[in-house]
């Protein structure tokens, strides 16, 4: 089952990245954040982070979506730590990982231009203390956020139809 996670703090990227890597490869993108419940939304809306019991049921779901496209799936999603990425990887053997790495000054930026989205900037901050970058860790390529868009698709496509001994950090 080919696919990949484009994971990384709000304001990384993850949305443009994985809708065109998506796009470039034919794959079905799934879009983490349309499958928070409603409670989520709400906590994260008024500036509360989220705890991992509220990510438990999110992150199975996740799993699920992965699992029932066995031609190809981009997923979008935090994945800020190793816990919730090995639940990810237990639904999707092979899942493959692309962290797009960026500095809470960039990331803040990024979220306070926004516009109707419900992430309030405020937890920024928050996204990085929970983090635990993915270094080391089975099939995932690290690349910087700043990079061009069409830098970080060529990448992540490598990378999602290769795997890690096709592809080196974009940095």
């Amino acid at each position: 089952m080919p696919a990949l996670v484009v994971m990384g703090v709000s304001g990384c990227g993850k949305s443009s990245l994985g809708e065109a890597v998506a796009r470039e490869l034919g794959w079905t993108l799934i879009e983490g954040d349309d499958f928070h419940p409603p409670a989520n939304k709400t906590k994260m809306a008024t500036g509360q982070p989220l705890v991992d019991a509220d990510r438990i049921g999110w992150l199975d779901r996740l799993g699920r979506e992965v699992q029932a496209h066995p031609d190809g799936a981009v997923l979008t999603c935090s994945a800020l730590k190793r816990s919730y990425r090995e639940r990810l990887r237990a639904a999707a053997p092979g899942l493959r990982f692309a962290f797009l790495d960026l500095d809470i000054a960039t990331a803040q930026a990024r979220v306070s231009g926004r516009n109707a989205h419900f992430f309030s900037p405020t937890l920024v901050s928050s996204q990085f203390e929970a983090l635990e970058p993915p270094s080391g860790e089975p099939g995932v390529l690290t690349l910087d956020a700043t990079l061009p868009l069409h830098t970080l698709v060529a990448a992540a496509a490598t990378h999602a139809l290769h795997g890690p001994t096709a592809t080196k950090e974009a940095t």
